[in-house]
């Protein structure tokens, strides 16, 4: 464990900004039912965060090195839905 020293307000500003993440765009908008469920929620959440999701830091990339999806026809996208529908995944279609 990293101890982070007190009143230092730049030591966890990368944590301090992915909880704010997580909290604006995942749990503000869940009712969490039990400790089970807000592991489930969050393993979910950091999945989609890690492999699906662009980040603007790293020219719109994923952090696992994948590029998000452009915009093809229609016809060959599949979405898939996280989170009963909070969070909406496109891959192509096979």
């Amino acid at each position: 464990m990293i101890e982070t020293p007190i009143r230092a307000s730049k030591a966890n500003a990368f944590a301090e900004r992915w909880v704010e993440t997580l909290r604006r765009e995942c749990l503000d908008h869940l009712l969490i039912l039990g400790r089970r469920h807000l592991e489930v929620v969050l393993r979910t959440y950091v999945t989609h965060y890690n492999a699906a999701r662009p980040h603007r830091g790293i020219g719109l990339d994923c952090p696992d090195g994948r590029r998000p999806l452009g915009t093809p026809p229609a016809t060959m996208v599949r979405r898939r839905d996280l989170l009963g529908g909070l969070i909406h995944e496109y891959e192509l279609a096979a």
